[in-house]
C-alpha cells in the first residue's frame, strides 16, 4: 500500500497538485452557493426524497445481510 502510494503522490508534479486542490476547493464553493441559491425550489419539489434515499440504503443493506448470511 505504502508502494503504491508513494507511486501515485510522485505520478504528478507539484503544479498539477496545486491545479487539482484549487480546482476542488473552487468546485466545492460554486456547488455550495448554487445550492444555496436553490434552496427553496429544493424545499417546495424534493420535499419527500429522503425517503427514497432512505429505502434505497435500507435496500443495499439487506443485500449485503444475505450475501454475509449465504455466505457462511
Amino acid at each position: 500500500m505504502i508502494k503504491f502510494t508513494k507511486i501515485f503522490i510522485t505520478m504528478f508534479s507539484t503544479g498539477q497538485w496545486i491545479f487539482a486542490g484549487l480546482f476542488l476547493i473552487t468546485f466545492i464553493v460554486i456547488m455550495v452557493f448554487s445550492y444555496r441559491k436553490d434552496i427553496l425550489i429544493h424545499q417546495k419539489f424534493y420535499k419527500g426524497s429522503y425517503k427514497v434515499l432512505l429505502a434505497f440504503l435500507l435496500f443495499i443493506a439487506m443485500l449485503f445481510v444475505i450475501k454475509i448470511t449465504l455466505k457462511r
